[in-house]
């Protein structure tokens, strides 16, 4: 397992259960415990939990915090791959198609076969990758967020309303049963709800470790979307929510 996903998994890991030590951390990885000590000083001095003896504490405020996409693009890659490839075979000819900007839905773009269909996003790395790749597509204007190259604000609300996509594919920071899905960013939040009530079906792609994790804003309930995931984590959704396990 890479340094980043033990990373990953250790603020999930603290995120819900608030502590844990060394030798909780070391069976949940199954690494030693003087792996675990150097991840944890690694993560301290990024300031993403508290060290303490003999374990470590979580930073209840870092949900605000969102970490560039280009930290995040090797995370978890081989599980959003193979989300992003089934996320992609749902594409049929007629399809007007909104990508959302993420990590996840990028992984969709090596894995799209079909040309005839069109595609809206505001991911500006996406839409230079599928005009590269030979697609029809459009990217919506606006105010371009660092952290997430996303486009976002007024103009890109105003875009967006325009369009009625057949299918909208979407990304998330976490998903809750009772919050729903979430992002840390009021901005980036508007305009993946206001997608997702532009299109006839949304999905949204997320690998097992955004479950259970809830962030400041609230863009879509639960069973809003249907979810595509490589694997459900414990925790009672609505009857009402699709989820499809792409490993299963």
């Amino acid at each position: 397992m890479l340094a980043q996903e033990r990373y990953q998994i250790i603020l999930e890991h603290l995120g819900e259960e608030g502590a844990a030590s060394v030798s909780q951390l070391s069976a949940l990885l199954n690494a030693s415990e003087a792996t675990i000590r150097r991840d944890l000083s690694v993560l301290a001095k990024e300031g993403k939990l508290n060290k303490v003896f003999g374990g470590a504490t979580s930073i209840r405020q870092m949900g605000l915090v969102e970490e560039h996409v280009s930290l995040r693009e090797t995370l978890m890659f081989e599980e959003k791959d193979r989300i992003a490839a089934y996320a992609a075979s749902l594409i049929r000819d007629d399809d007007f198609v909104f990508i959302d900007s993420g990590t996840t839905t990028a992984c969709m773009i090596p894995h799209l076969k079909n040309v005839k269909a069109t595609y809206v996003t505001n991911g500006v790395a996406h839409a230079y990758r599928l005009l590269r790749a030979g697609f029809n597509v459009y990217i919506i204007g606006g105010r371009l967020r660092p952290a997430t190259e996303a486009v976002v604000g007024a103009e890109a609300m105003h875009g967006l309303l325009k369009y009625n996509f057949t299918k909208a594919f979407m990304g998330t920071n976490g998903i809750s049963p009772e919050k729903g899905f979430t992002t840390p960013d009021v901005e980036e939040a508007n305009v993946k709800q206001l997608a997702i009530e532009r299109s006839f079906v949304a999905f949204v792609l997320a690998d097992h470790t955004k479950f259970n994790r809830a962030f400041p804003v609230t863009f879509a309930r639960a069973d809003a979307c249907c979810i595509l995931t490589d694997r459900l984590p414990k925790g009672k959704f609505p009857e009402s929510t699709i989820i499809k396990e792409v490993d299963r």
